[in-house]
C-alpha cells in the first residue's frame, strides 16, 4: 500500500477547501452532496485516481461522473483496495 497525505486525498476527492491552506479539522471534509460544484465534471486528478483504483479493484471506470459522484466512488474503491484508508 502506498501511503498518502491528507492534502493528496482531499485533492483526489475534489475538496473545495484544499486551496485555502487552513486546516480546520474534520469540518473541512464536506459531504459531496453539499458541494456547490459537485455537479460539475470530475477533475483530472479524480479521473486519474479513479483509473488507478479501478484497475487495482478489477472494475471498469465510468468517465462521465460528476465531482461528487467521483468522490463517492473513490471512497468506495479505497475501501475495496485498502488504499487511502486509515488502519485502525
Amino acid at each position: 500500500m502506498i501511503p498518502s497525505n491528507d492534502n493528496e486525498e482531499k485533492l483526489f476527492r475534489g475538496d473545495e477547501n484544499l486551496s485555502s491552506g487552513e486546516d480546520k479539522g474534520s469540518n473541512t471534509i464536506k459531504d459531496p452532496d453539499s458541494w456547490t460544484t459537485g455537479d460539475e465534471k470530475m477533475t483530472g486528478a479524480q479521473h486519474s485516481y479513479l483509473t488507478t483504483l479501478s484497475t487495482e479493484a478489477g472494475e471498469a471506470v465510468d468517465d462521465d461522473l460528476t465531482k461528487a459522484e467521483a468522490s463517492k466512488r473513490i471512497e468506495e474503491l479505497q475501501h475495496k483496495t485498502g488504499r487511502g484508508v486509515a488502519n485502525d
